[in-house]
């Protein structure tokens, strides 16, 4: 399928903001977001220009998530591969309503864009806000969102059959809201180098599943290695550490940077965070602080108001993940993706 398509192809079913667009008509609405626009208007005509030049490949700065942000080549062909995995494993047919509201300067708001045009969705484009807007008359089938615009507009969900989430880790009280609702809800797991995301998994699910074409295995630190020759000619090792059931399914552990190693034991903080989950209601997140007897020690920070935490609640962990302090923070530290700055929060202490 994809022999026959370029990324000078638009499907004859595309539609931007209800509107049948080919080629030449969003290289003028390029040219217009870019000397009329709003910024983020402005971002998608540099984009569709971009798109429609003479090049191979685009420029993406990537998340870091793999290692310092650096700016890397992405071909096209591996854009268009990964739009074709994408409606193949969410089951997207041509003329589906889909809703664009992530910043098209990253590269999940420009593959939502992609997959309409190579996939033939009717994709409505709105400005991407933490509180974007969602058409109360519209049943969307597809919606591609950042947890904190989840949490913002869990009440509007119910015209949208399918929802993925991706840019940030659900925390586990977006979790128990997400699973109340009818809504299909799934996360997502990928990078800037994978082309968006490699893997999905229902969110009342653990284990995620590779799209097709995509094989994982671990290397010597248990961390996960992905080759998707589709969307990345070269093999990415991750700094995720992973449960593998087998060659196309996982479950996430942790990031091995976050791995705190207090007086020779290591522990991982997501698990710790897990099990605490049902019992701090507020955003938290546990981490390792210098200590001079342990190396690290482990720290419970909590966003909000001081409060007082029985100590029941530690009941659930072993004695070596039982935090030697906890803190409050007013408002947690975030990246424009929703992630919380776990390093800089702990500094600012």
């Amino acid at each position: 399928m994809t022999n026959q398509i370029t990324y000078n192809n638009v499907h004859n079913l595309f539609k931007l903001n209800g509107y049948h667009l080919k080629r030449n008509d969003l290289c003028r609405i390029a040219y217009s977001f870019i000397k009329e626009g709003d910024p983020y208007e402005k971002d998608m005509g540099d984009f569709l220009l971009d798109w429609f030049d003479n090049k191979s490949y685009i420029e993406q700065t990537t998340s870091g998530t793999t290692g310092i942000p650096k700016v890397v080549r992405i071909e096209k062909t591996a854009m268009i591969n990964s739009a074709i995995a994408t409606g193949d494993f969410f089951h997207l047919k041509p003329g589906n309503k889909a809703l664009h509201c992530l910043p098209i300067k990253y590269i999940a708001g420009k593959m939502m864009l992609i997959r309409a045009l190579i996939l033939g969705l009717d994709i409505d484009f709105v400005e991407p806000s933490s509180h974007p807007r969602i058409r109360k008359e519209i049943n969307y089938d597809f919606v591609a969102m950042v947890p904190l615009q989840v949490q913002n507009t869990l009440s509007e969900l119910k015209n949208v059959k399918k929802l993925i989430i991706g840019g940030a880790k659900i925390n586990s009280v977006l979790r128990k809201k997400i699973l109340k609702l009818k809504t299909e809800v799934y996360e997502t797991y990928g990078m800037t180098e994978t082309v968006t995301h490699i893997a999905a998994k229902l969110v009342r699910e653990q284990a995620f599943s590779a799209l097709p074409n995509v094989t994982i295995e671990l290397d010597d630190r248990n961390c996960l290695v992905i080759q998707a020759p589709n969307v990345s000619s070269q093999v990415v090792i991750t700094n995720d550490l992973v449960t593998l059931i087998n060659d196309s399914q996982f479950v996430f552990l942790g990031r091995i940077d976050n791995v705190i190693n207090s007086g020779g034991v290591k522990l991982i903080p997501e698990n710790i965070e897990d099990k605490l989950s049902d019992h701090i209601h507020s955003r938290f997140f546990v981490i390792g602080s210098p200590d001079d007897t342990l190396g690290e020690k482990l720290v419970l920070i909590v966003e909000g108001e001081k409060q007082n935490l029985e100590d029941s609640i530690f009941d659930s962990l072993d004695k070596f993940e039982k935090p030697k302090e906890i803190f409050f923070v007013e408002k947690f530290f975030e990246t424009e993706t929703g992630k919380v700055k776990r390093k800089e929060i702990l500094e600012s202490i």
